[in-house]
C-alpha cells in the first residue's frame, strides 16, 4: 500500500466511524497539528503511532505499515493549489510574503524560519461579526551563516 492509498483508507474510515483529528491525537500521543499532517502524508509515524491511528479507525497493519514510510513532503499535486481553502494560503503569502519576509529580517537578522524545528496552532475567534479564524505559524529562527 502507498502513503497516497493509505491517506485515503484514513480519510474514509475518519469520515465511517465519525472520529475527529482531536481524538487521534489523543490515541497517537502527539499535537493535532502534527497527527493531522502525519494522517495526510506529511510525517512518517512511529510504529506505536501508526498501531494506535489504525487501532482507531479499524484499519489493517497494510495502513499501519504505509503510514510509517517517509513521505514526500509538500506534495499537494499541483504548483498553485486548487482547493479554496488551501489556496487561501498561497494567495496570503502572494501577497504578505515579502512583507513577512521583511519584518523578519528586521527583526532577527538575515534568516528563515524553520519549518522543521515548528509548531502551529488553529482556533476560532468569535467575532460580531462572524467568527474569525486565527492561524499561528511558530517556526525557530534559523540565520543564514556564511
Amino acid at each position: 500500500m502507498t502513503k497516497d492509498q493509505a491517506v485515503q483508507a484514513v480519510r474514509e474510515a475518519k469520515a465511517r466511524l465519525g472520529v475527529t483529528w482531536a481524538q487521534l491525537a489523543e490515541a497517537v500521543g502527539r499535537p493535532v497539528p502534527w497527527t493531522v499532517a502525519a494522517l495526510l502524508g506529511q510525517h512518517p509515524m512511529s510504529e506505536a503511532e501508526a498501531a494506535a491511528a489504525a487501532n482507531l479507525l479499524d484499519l489493517d497493519e497494510d495502513v499501519a505499515r504505509a503510514l510509517r514510510l517517509q513521505p514526500t513532503r509538500g506534495s499537494l499535486g499541483a504548483a498553485v493549489p486548487t482547493d479554496p481553502t488551501i489556496y487561501r494560503f498561497y494567495e496570503i503569502l502572494q501577497v504578505y510574503g515579502p512583507t513577512i519576509k521583511e519584518l523578519i529580517h528586521e527583526e532577527f537578522g538575515d534568516g528563515i524560519m524553520s519549518a522543521i524545528n515548528f509548531n502551529m496552532a488553529v482556533r476560532r475567534v468569535p467575532d460580531p461579526g462572524g467568527d474569525r479564524v486565527e492561524v499561528v505559524l511558530n517556526g525557530k529562527f534559523l540565520p543564514y551563516e556564511w
